[in-house]
């Protein structure tokens, strides 16, 4: 009989430390989840595969972003700040659509007319001063960027005494860093070059009737800039 409780007493003691041991180890793995959450989000991300994509996000959701970046803040770098954490908030599939937005935004107002504009405001234009003088008008909100592009003399509007720039490289940049930051991966990676062409891979070829050269030629194309703001 004693040898009976003897045997049944060992019995429960391994089977209780053996399911401590379990249940420590279980807390273990669960506190190493919880104290590396962004690992455990990357290997999601990982998991998805994307195709490639041609469709820009909407119209109305692009510039809603842009519109909110313009009231929450007061300054470009901040703007800047913002978009990149409003994109993030994106699906995958969404910010590549903003890149997509923004490089149809750019193709559309890609004319001499706007770069004569750009030239004027600026004291000097170069091709990548005008791509980011148009990620400026681009950030500068719906009706602006509609108003310069069918008028570039309405720019004489947004022009403030004493600013030096107007253009925003960061904001060239704002989805594919978002889209880093979620995902790790490379946003141009998932673009569909071979249906999504207005880019600035095919850019038309400009015909000028302006030249810095002949200043009078760029009084004909924006004469108010030029009256102002010329030297």
């Amino acid at each position: 009989m004693k040898n009976s409780i003897t045997l049944l007493s060992l019995f429960l003691f391994f089977s209780i430390a053996v399911c401590g041991q379990n249940n420590a180890q279980n807390q273990e793995e669960s506190l190493g989840s919880i104290e590396n959450p962004e690992m455990a989000v990357r290997i999601n991300l990982d998991s998805i595969t994307l195709p490639k994509s041609s469709e820009m996000l909407s119209e109305d959701s692009f510039w809603t972003i842009i519109d909110n970046s313009l009231k929450q803040t007061t300054n470009q770098e901040d703007q800047e700040i913002f978009l990149v954490s409003a994109i993030e908030k994106l699906t995958p599939q969404e910010m590549i659509g903003f890149r997509l937005r923004t490089d149809q935004l750019l193709y559309d107002s890609y004319n001499p007319e706007l770069w004569c504009a750009a030239y004027i405001v600026s004291g000097g234009c170069s091709d990548g001063g005008f791509e980011y003088f148009r990620c400026w008008l681009i950030s500068q909100g719906k009706e602006v960027f509609y108003k310069v592009k069918s008028n570039p003399d309405a720019l004489i509007n947004e022009v403030v005494e004493g600013k030096e720039s107007y253009e925003f490289e960061g904001f060239w940049y704002v989805a594919m860093n978002a889209f880093k930051n979620s995902t790790g991966e490379d946003l141009y990676s998932y673009i569909d070059y071979d249906t999504f062409v207005t880019n600035d891979e095919n850019y038309p070829l400009l015909k000028f009737s302006w030249n810095p050269d002949e200043p009078a030629t760029m009084g004909k194309v924006c004469p108010v800039l030029f009256q102002k703001l010329w030297k």
